[in-house]
């Protein structure tokens, strides 16, 4: 049992293997959990008491850790002290700093990090080992394997989750078979009417055999029926990658999944990665936003993509974007773009608008957005593609004689949500007061945020979440830029005209071979506002961040190509996570767009970039506590009653501790149903109170007064009579009484059994014996004492 425990947790572990590399990890955490299985293995054959057994593997497994990683500040290298458990300490924050520094797989160079997964690791097999084998009981053993499962699982990418609880799945069942093969092979020979092989004894073979054809049949089918069933679309587990389109061809449909979860891990890092190697044939490389998809449904707290049908991917030319116009100056460009190797985006980062791509792979394609997504687990890494796009060139004059836009368009992107608060209404009213057209107003929003708004950029704030998100960004006037792009985009919905927010990179930064390194600070989110006869159109509200387009510049002429910005760019090697300040950046500079490039820490606009990995512990931990404390009166009931009712011995000296512990058992058992125990009473009169109490059948009364048959005859006989059959005597009781009682007392009786409570008198009777002990040691200690003074 030992051993299947400590491979059982192995396999478990391993769906922790994507999210470091290299993996070396694992045969460091399965040497030390070997260690520690070897201990307990030890301690049970030496017939230790439980909780000694426990102490021991918990002291051993702590020295182990010491040794491997607090050598130095340990008592002889490996007795750990005050020093050892502090550097245990800075190598948890280490680890966790690294944990939301670096994309998934992160690099194992971290102590922090090891120290993390082999230590996860060791207390997840102490207590599986401490539940399946100590306590005998493997089927709560599945609690801790299933929290460092879904731990695992929560923080991968979801690409191969399957394969990995297929694998834990397999070590739980294993655990599962190993313990029932142990139970059986102590019942001895099964009889049958079949003959023994030749040669041998049969044993348990059968019954095990159909153990492991019934649990694989479970298994089996807990795998295969997921499939059949029809999935729930928009829900927390459909991810955008896996199955967005339905059918064959061109329908399909892509759930509302809100990609700024799916690019958490790459944003929320410190070191600049290369994420995309671009090339292209543009004259303005500063104005090349490569766009991964739009968010166009606000709910108050933030914007996702709205639920929308997909298609297959246009063979040639993608139709033109909606509301561009034929007098509106467009020049097409080429560009091609190569994906990092880590890089796994489930939408496809292009310039907007797309009239072509050439790609391979499963894509689709999405109109209203015009934005290709992975289908079934398709994904961008390692890719090189081409797109064609249209460099779309509007006046300011052109924008500001925009017509009314279409009703049924204006209805749907200038929908608000009632929980909005109304102090966002009104600061887009008082920003744009004097403005007479949707344009003047679009440009007034923009230089609010930009320039004249005292607005800070800052990517460790902590603006707040839910609906009050964006009038906490409003009232502190600090943040990124998916605040400032959805603030703009909800005060320009307030003011009638209709609004989304891009999600993608700004320009990157051109290199020596005439190619443009796009890295993870360039991670971006702008709004797009529309105005009729020019489409979907580009603004920038964040200040210091990618290029103001040139149709919001005062005194720009009309028809010229848009001035060159800088593009976003690391200003030094080493990241800085200082926050930016206001006296560092003039209005002025920030128009000019010459501040200091920040990284963006984060995408998601709720606090502190998503919940870190002690955060995604803690709470399953305490989850697993909050299902498993409850639980724990019944699990002990349980115990007790499998111990008492397995206790059967082949002897006639074992005969006598099973009687006695099976008439132990029905007493508890009626008392669990409200009949308590009365020692003062002899067997036969407390079995005549539980028959008249419990009202009883005729079965289950005569299997009462046989239970307390045997108990007199091994109390008070020379020569106890034999019985058979106790042990089914006590079930059929446990079932009459269960019959007789309201709903309410069985359920009782099942979850928070009365009889529990002998847990606590046998703790208090062993503290009162400890004392009893000490104190009468004392006066012996103090002789010894003072002979030695």
């Amino acid at each position: 049992m030992a051993l299947w425990a400590w491979a059982a947790t192995l396999m478990a572990a391993c769906a922790l293997l994507p999210l470091v590399d290299p993996a070396f990890w694992i045969l460091e955490a399965a040497i030390l959990l070997a260690i520690l299985s070897g201990v307990g293995a030890g301690a049970r054959r030496l017939a230790l008491p439980r909780p000694l057994i426990i102490a021991a593997q918990v002291l051993v497994g702590l020295m182990l850790l010491t040794l491997d990683f607090a050598r130095q500040q340990a008592l002889a290298g490996l007795v750990p002290g005050p020093e050892a458990f502090r550097h245990f300490g800075e190598l948890l924050r280490q680890g966790g700093d690294d944990i939301a520094r670096y994309a998934i797989p992160a690099p194992l160079g971290s102590d922090g990090i090891r120290l993390m997964l082999v230590g996860g690791v060791l207390v997840i097999g102490l207590l599986v080992d401490t539940l399946a084998v100590t306590f005998r009981s493997a089927a709560p053993a599945g609690l801790p394997l299933l929290a460092l499962y879904s731990v695992a699982a929560g923080l991968s990418d979801g690409g191969a989750d399957w394969l990995w609880f297929l694998v834990a799945a397999a070590g739980y069942l294993m655990l599962l078979l190993a313990e029932g093969r142990e139970r059986l092979s102590q019942w001895g020979r099964v009889f049958g009417g079949a003959p023994p092989l030749a040669g041998g004894d049969r044993g348990a073979v059968a019954p095990v055999r159909t153990g492991r054809r019934i649990g694989a049949l479970a298994l089996g089918v807990a795998l295969v029926v997921p499939l059949a069933l029809p999935a729930l679309d928009g829900g927390l587990l459909d991810g955008a990658g896996t199955g967005v389109g339905s059918g064959t061809g061109g329908g399909g449909t892509i759930s509302a999944v809100n990609p700024l979860v799916s690019l958490r891990d790459s944003l929320n890092v410190d070191e600049d990665r290369e994420v995309l190697s671009v090339r292209s044939d543009s004259t303005d490389p500063s104005g090349l936003y490569l766009r991964i998809v739009s968010l166009d449904d606000f709910d108050g707290s933030t914007w996702k993509p709205s639920k929308r049908n997909i298609t297959a991917v246009p063979g040639g030319t993608f139709p033109a974007p909606a509301g561009l116009g034929p007098d509106i100056m467009r020049v097409e460009t080429e560009t091609t773009i190569s994906a990092a190797d880590w890089y796994a985006q489930d939408w496809l980062p292009m310039p907007y608008p797309p009239s072509g791509v050439r790609i391979g792979g499963n894509w689709r394609y999405e109109p209203v957005g015009m934005t290709l997504v992975g289908d079934h687990g398709q994904n961008t890494r390692g890719l090189t593609y081409e797109v064609r796009s249209l460099d779309v060139r509007p006046t300011a004059k052109q924008l500001d004689a925009a017509p009314r836009p279409p009703e049924a368009l204006r209805r749907e992107y200038t929908e608000l949500p009632d929980s909005l608060p109304p102090v966002v209404a009104q600061t887009a009213r008082d920003v744009t007061e004097g403005a007479t057209t949707a344009y003047e107003r679009a440009v007034a929003l923009q230089e609010y945020f930009a320039i004249t708004g005292g607005f800070e950029y800052d990517t460790q704030v902590q603006v707040g979440s839910g609906s009050q998100a964006i009038a906490t960004f409003l009232r502190d006037k600090q943040g990124f830029c998916v605040h400032f792009s959805f603030a703009m985009a909800a005060m320009a919905r307030s003011l009638d005209i209709p609004a989304r927010v891009a999600v993608g990179f700004a320009p990157g930064s051109p290199q020596a071979d005439g190619s443009v390194s796009v890295g993870l600070r360039d991670a971006h989110a702008w709004p797009e506002l529309y105005f009729e006869g020019v489409g979907w159109t580009r603004f920038e509200p964040t200040p210091t961040r990618g290029s103001v387009p040139s149709y919001t510049v005062e005194n720009t002429p009309g028809d010229a190509v848009p001035d060159p910005a800088l593009p976003s760019r690391a200003a030094t090697p080493e990241p800085s996570a200082a926050p930016s300040t206001s006296e560092s950046c003039s209005p002025q500079q920030r128009k000019l767009d010459a501040c200091p490039s920040e990284s963006a820490a984060a995408v998601p606009v709720t606090e502190g970039g998503g919940p870190r990995w002690y955060a995604v512990l803690g709470w399953s931990l305490g989850g697993l506590a909050v299902l498993v404390l409850p639980l724990l009166p019944m699990l002990w009931r349980m115990r007790i009653r499998a111990v008492r009712l397995g206790a059967h011995g082949r002897s006639e000296a074992d005969a006598v501790p099973h009687v006695l512990a099976v008439w132990e058992e029905l007493t508890d058992t009626a008392w669990d149903f409200g009949i308590p125990p009365q020692g003062s009473q002899t067997p036969r009169r407390a079995a005549d109170r539980i028959v008249r109490l419990g009202r009883l059948d005729a079965a289950a009364a005569a299997g009462v007064h046989r239970v307390a048959d045997a108990v007199e005859q091994v109390l008070y006989a020379p020569r106890p009579r034999p019985a058979a059959g106790l042990t089914e005597d006590v079930r059929r009781v446990n079932a009459g009484l269960r019959a007789t009682v309201s709903r309410r007392t069985a359920l009782r009786a099942r979850f928070a059994p009365r009889s529990a409570v002998r847990v606590v008198w046998a703790a208090a009777a062993r503290w009162a014996a400890l004392k009893r002990r000490v104190s009468a040691a004392r006066p012996t200690l103090r002789k010894a004492s003072e002979q030695q003074g």
